[in-house]
């Protein structure tokens, strides 16, 4: 069935999704274990399809993605070791849901990229757009760049460093792991969190609920200079520490309700 715009030439299949073209892209150059192709007159699907079919029909463990034209949704669900580099910018959802790849991404990225990742490393040498590493569960998110609102909310492991400023509700319902600010964070700062650490080395806003500055030990500073080697970030700046101050109700050993029981 064609699209109903006058004119148009976009397809949508039984269910309504765009771009059903299931036509796998040969544009490939392969060399040994690395292969590059050019995304620019390739739909989302195919730009996936192309990297599936690198990774595990031809077994292609290093990739480049030239030109991805800020389109959606690529990357997503890769789920074994390999390295993807994008020359260019991705647009929002990049490489959401992946477990194990290393990721470059040389521009910019939209909203949440890296969402739910699992295990690996992403790194983006521009800024990023809101909800970035939402969900994030394992691996290191490195954005060279502000980041927009959001950052980590429902962080459940892992590390994200950002070497700009964060935007408002960074950290929101943390549950575990780190953040590293170098710049300045929002307002509501770590509102709601349940665990984890973060450290923001510039001006903070306002602290959410329930988030309070933390007792620095030696093993913060081994974390910070650790991190900041591995990814060629320089000397760590002078940071502070905020943590949970576990004051919420939901701390308590008994709500309201089982109280009444008990007595």
């Amino acid at each position: 069935m064609t699209g109903l715009a006058r004119g148009s030439s976009i397809t949508y299949d039984a269910r309504g999704l765009v771009e059903p073209d299931a036509e796998l892209p040969d544009n490939a150059e392969i060399d040994g274990n690395a292969a590059r192709f050019d995304a620019t007159e390739l739909s989302t699907r195919q730009i996936n399809m192309q990297l599936r079919h690198l990774l595990f029909e031809n077994g292609i463990d290093d990739i480049t993605i030239e030109n991805p034209g800020s389109k959606h949704s690529l990357g997503v669900g890769i789920l074994t070791r390999c390295k993807l580099h994008f020359m260019g910018s991705p647009g929002w959802y990049a490489v959401g849901l992946i477990d194990g790849p290393e990721v470059r991404i040389d521009g910019r990225v939209g909203w949440s990229c890296a969402e739910n990742m699992m295990s690996g490393v992403v790194v983006i040498e521009k800024s990023a757009g809101s909800l970035t590493g939402a969900g994030l569960r394992g691996g290191d998110l490195i954005v060279k760049g502000d980041v927009g609102a959001r950052t980590g909310i429902d962080q459940k492991g892992g590390t994200i460093i950002v070497t700009g400023s964060v935007g408002i509700s960074t950290g929101f319902m943390m549950q575990r792991g780190r953040q590293v600010i170098c710049g300045d964070a929002g307002h509501g700062l770590g509102d709601s969190m349940y665990d984890g650490t973060i450290y923001v080395a510039g001006t903070v806003a306002s602290l959410g609920v329930d988030c309070v500055e933390g007792q620095w030990d030696e093993s913060d500073d081994e974390f910070l200079q650790r991190k900041f080697a591995l990814y060629g970030l320089g000397d760590p700046p002078s940071f502070t520490k905020f943590v949970c101050g576990k004051q919420l109700h939901n701390y308590d050993s008994l709500e309201p309700s089982e109280r009444k029981l008990v007595i």
